[in-house]
């Protein structure tokens, strides 16, 4: 983004809109707070613009978005409410909900590569990768031989790891 324009804001808000939202979402789990969160992200985005860091706009936003959800849910811990799935969780022991909502954009973002895959790859990923199948179970599922499943999903984790890199996300996927 260039700096101190406001020509190139519109541009950044339409391009990383729905993945501030996940991140907000991720993080409270309530459609109305994370709208309410993305609109305040993105205000505070544009208030700040000229200290987004070129060519890190997209970790910039996530930054601003997890730290807007973390106020949120700070001041919700104030207030002694638990949030969805912390019933059951030592206090202290519970990652940072930043790293939480940061691992989930993640996620989000794999599951819609692999399901945006082409043929062979999309089905033996969506198996192995998403729905953890072993390899000989995607076999068996796909009427494939196992030495073919093993080829296309080693193909298809480069193809991830090659999209992954492109979008600046490339830490999310293990060698």
């Amino acid at each position: 983004m260039e700096r101190n324009t406001y020509e190139s804001f519109p541009q950044l808000v339409i391009q990383y809109e729905r993945l501030v939202y996940t991140v907000c979402f991720q993080l409270v789990r309530d459609a109305a707070a994370a709208e309410d969160l993305t609109q305040e992200s993105f205000l505070s985005a544009y208030l700040h613009r000229e200290s987004i860091p070129p060519g890190y706009e997209r970790q910039w936003l996530c930054r601003v978005a997890a730290n807007k959800a973390k106020d949120y849910l700070q001041s919700a811990y104030q207030r002694h409410t638990l949030l969805p799935g912390e019933e059951h969780i030592p206090p202290g022991l519970s990652p940072p909900a930043e790293e939480t909502a940061l691992r989930r954009a993640a996620a989000e973002e794999i599951r819609d590569l692999i399901l945006h895959m082409r043929e062979p790859y999309q089905p033996v990923c969506r198996l192995c990768l998403l729905e953890e199948k072993t390899p000989e179970e995607a076999a068996l599922a796909l009427g494939r031989p196992v030495k073919t499943i093993h080829t296309q999903l080693s193909r298809g984790k480069r193809m991830l790891r090659e999209a992954l890199e492109r979008s600046g996300n490339d830490d999310m996927l293990s060698p």
